[in-house]
């Protein structure tokens, strides 16, 4: 057989979890043809000397929005670089898989993304105008047709189903009639016989619609009962699919119900469910009890479950634009500022000046800070049911139009304003001066010096807040739990609220920390392991398997500084800026069907231009 490469030299670990291997591997026509301490040299044949690298399987992002950038722009930079070969999207009840849906008077995409990805409308748009087919099997045979650098595996969306079957207003507004929930039975299962992963759902309660006049509407999954879900969860129990699904969390009898039909004890089979997340809250430390429990008790020999939770390989560092982030639409008060058109400043600064609201927000910011109350006793154990911080501490300044508050806590901005209401010439910088001036002599609280704040910048005020995962112990034990799956990255949505495009690399070099075995294990955990539980032929490097593969360098990783890699930066398909990570080095090489689409240098030509990946199937 004639080899169109050979790469020489490198330490190959196998994504099964055994010990790496210096050895040789071939690759012929997209596959692999051989592998071995050794090969023999054939000529016409490119090379590449791996040594002192390791060679490994690439690597599969289980929760991802990618299937937005795939039409905008296919080669899907900012996960493959990060050695990332397959992604799985559709995830959270939304996605393409009916195309853009579009009516006169409505626009799904646009109206189901906005807000629970964060994704400018405009964005948004020119990917709809893409979406022109209208059936899950003909987005099968669309992506097979993109010139994708990366494997894409769709689940199919919930809320599109239900858009599909009923119309968004309706889908909304009532129940399903039988005849329509008999419809969404026999669309399922037509898609899990097309190869879809099986089915998405979502139960967040800040996932909120973003077109008039439904904006203080959650997305249409949400309105779905117990029997809906039940129903419909059947077709994937039989044809041994995945349920992928985000808990309710304000409704914790529904979560239980729910997470139960995992259970083959109950329900004869095990259905198999992957949900969002187990991470370590700051403000509620029992979710990450929660989940703990659910896992063990789910895959337990008394309920016989399939239950997978997902864990994410980072400090969860939510990036905001003033008022606009995705941890504040589970706030009411703050939700108001969200509603508003991205783009309308008007709008959010009449509520800012508005009197009752800001009593409001007063009355929400101080509740349960001091005092004897339930409130309080709650916020001293962490157990507070709040999303977004309300400690001026936690929020870090990222961007300004004030230059040297970059990196500075709102905290210390709030002791100089009040350091400027006792004397005003103690302020040095003079936009911060006239910045204090601006936001006027009546605030009385932190709590108001964060609504000036916003009322003043607005969206110029680029600042973070740590909302989980602080303790890097709690995140590995997390990442390396048996009944948990590494993957919550979300890539490719919330484009200026987060970046984990690097989620895989970033558990990678938890598993170095500890050995070359930590690492073998954690490969296996990104590789073998969600394929088998998915269902996909990827993720192996035997022969005969498709030759899609990564080069590390071993010691750049060992010290791969995940939150250095965050970049805001244009990019010229979205024509807007997002958060992205850019790792330096550490990824020396990423191929897709055998050919090489990152170097250490950067993309190939093949990246974008040749069709490479492919719509992977579940069996």
């Amino acid at each position: 057989m004639q080899w169109d490469l050979i790469i020489r030299n490198a330490k190959v670990f196998d994504g099964t979890g055994a010990p790496g291997r210096i050895g040789d591997i071939a690759v012929s026509q997209g596959k692999i043809a051989a592998r071995g301490g050794r090969l023999p040299s054939q000529s016409n044949v490119q090379e590449i000397d791996a040594t002192d690298q390791w060679l490994t399987p690439g690597l599969l992002d289980i929760h991802t929005h990618e299937d937005l950038e795939a039409e905008l722009e296919p080669g899907l930079p900012e996960v493959t670089r990060h050695g990332t070969t397959s992604v799985l999207v559709g995830n959270c009840s939304i996605g393409l898989a009916f195309g853009n849906q579009r009516t006169a008077d409505q626009d799904p995409i646009v109206d189901c993304f906005a807000r629970v990805e964060n994704i400018p409308k405009s964005v948004l748009s020119k990917a709809a105008d893409k979406a022109i087919w209208r059936q899950p099997r003909e987005y099968l045979a669309h992506l097979d047709q993109l010139p994708l650098a990366a494997n894409m595996a769709p689940f199919l969306p919930h809320s599109m189903l239900r858009i599909e079957v009923m119309g968004l207003q309706d889908s909304i507004s009532r129940q399903p009639t039988d005849m329509e929930l008999q419809r969404m039975v026999g669309i399922l299962e037509e898609a899990m016989d097309d190869g879809y992963l099986g089915l998405s759902t979502d139960g967040l309660p800040l996932h909120f619609l973003a077109n008039a006049p439904n904006t203080n509407k959650r997305i249409p999954t949400q309105y779905a009962t117990y029997e809906e879900y039940k129903l419909l969860t059947d077709v994937l129990r039989k044809r041994d699919r995945v349920w992928q699904m985000t808990p309710a969390t304000d409704d914790s009898g529904l979560t239980a119900r729910l997470f139960m039909l995992s259970s083959g004890r109950i329900h004869g089979k095990p259905l198999k469910i992957t949900a969002l997340a187990a991470i370590d809250s700051v403000n509620n430390r029992t979710n990450k009890a929660r989940a703990l429990l659910f896992a063990n008790l789910l895959n337990s020999k008394a309920l016989n479950g399939r239950f997978r939770m997902q864990a994410l390989a980072a400090p969860f560092r939510i990036y905001s634009e003033g008022a606009v982030s995705p941890l504040a639409e589970a706030n009411p008060l703050m939700r108001r500022l969200i509603e508003t058109e991205l783009e309308d400043c008007a709008a959010r600064q009449r509520i800012l000046s508005d009197p009752e609201f800001i009593e409001a927000f007063r009355e929400m910011w101080n509740r349960g800070k001091s005092g004897f109350s339930v409130g309080h006793l709650r916020r001293l154990l962490r157990m507070e049911n709040e999303f977004l911080t309300r400690d001026l501490n936690d929020m870090v300044i990222y961007r300004s139009t004030i230059q040297n508050w970059s990196g500075q806590s709102m905290a210390q901005l709030y002791q100089r304003y009040q350091a400027w209401l006792a004397h005003r010439d103690c302020i040095d910088d003079a936009e911060e001066a006239r910045a204090f001036a601006a936001m006027g002599q009546g605030i009385r609280d932190d709590g108001e010096f964060f609504l000036g704040l916003l009322r003043h910048f607005d969206r110029d005020l680029h600042w973070y807040y740590v909302a989980a995962n602080k303790d890097p112990e709690v995140v590995k034990k997390l990442l390396l739990h048996p009944r948990l799956l590494p993957g919550f990255n979300d890539s490719g949505a919330h484009v200026t609220n987060m970046a984990f495009f690097d989620g895989n690399l970033r558990a990678l070099k938890i598993g170095l920390e500890d050995s070359e075995h930590g690492f073998s294990h954690m490969l296996k955990r990104l590789t073998r392991e969600p394929a088998e539980f998915f269902g996909l032929d990827v993720g192996g490097l035997e022969v005969g398997d498709r030759a899609d593969l990564v080069l590390f360098d071993p010691r750049r990783l060992s010290t791969y500084d995940g939150e250095a890699s965050v970049q805001y930066t244009y990019r010229e398909s979205f024509d807007c800026h997002q958060l992205v990570n850019r790792n330096n080095g550490e990824v020396q090489g990423v191929f897709v069907n055998g050919e090489q689409i990152w170097t250490e240098q950067g993309p190939t030509s093949a990246l974008g231009k040749q069709r490479l990946g492919r719509a992977l199937k579940a069996s």
